[in-house]
């Protein structure tokens, strides 16, 4: 595992996730490690969409798509300048796809020598239907995934 020469860090510019960018940069700063965010924008669901006159809805999906990845674009600099020790060499990216494979195949691409990812602490119904990014990127990362719990996140039942 060790030495760590890049360290990839996911967000989706929630609290934790934001707060695991933080704890990146930490760990970087510390290992004297490169730093890569990355943030995933999810493709949109395909329906057809009739306008209120009865005819099909004028949508153009590839302009909102690429108006999304500007967007997180735009985010994720601006999270890096908040959260991340000034003058710290990063490199951001905005990919587009499934968040758990698209998290894996950018560490793989950057040959990341560990993730770092915040869990929202999801249980029951929730984690169920949603399942956890944090545990799809661990079963898949060919490399160690370090999860940040944040303050506030629901605690998980303990089971023997």
């Amino acid at each position: 595992m060790l030495p760590i020469k890049k360290i990839l860090c996911p967000t989706d510019f929630s609290e934790p996730g934001c707060t695991a960018v933080s704890a990146a940069g930490e760990l970087a700063t510390a290992f004297s490690a490169g730093l890569v965010l990355v943030h995933v924008v999810e493709p949109l669901a395909s329906l057809p969409a009739v306008s209120a006159e009865g005819g099909p809805f004028e949508f153009d999906v590839a302009a909102y798509e690429q108006a999304l990845v500007s967007s997180a674009a735009e985010r994720l600099h601006q999270t890096a300048l908040k959260r991340l020790p000034k003058g710290m060499k990063v490199v951001e990216r905005v990919v587009q796809g499934s968040v758990a494979a698209e998290i894996v195949q950018t560490a793989k691409e950057e040959a990341a020598d560990l993730v770092v990812l915040s869990t929202h602490g999801a249980t029951g119904i929730r984690h169920f239907l949603l399942g956890s990014v944090a545990e799809k990127v661990i079963r898949l990362a060919e490399c160690p995934v370090l999860t940040i719990r944040c303050a506030g996140a629901e605690p998980r039942p303990h089971r023997r």
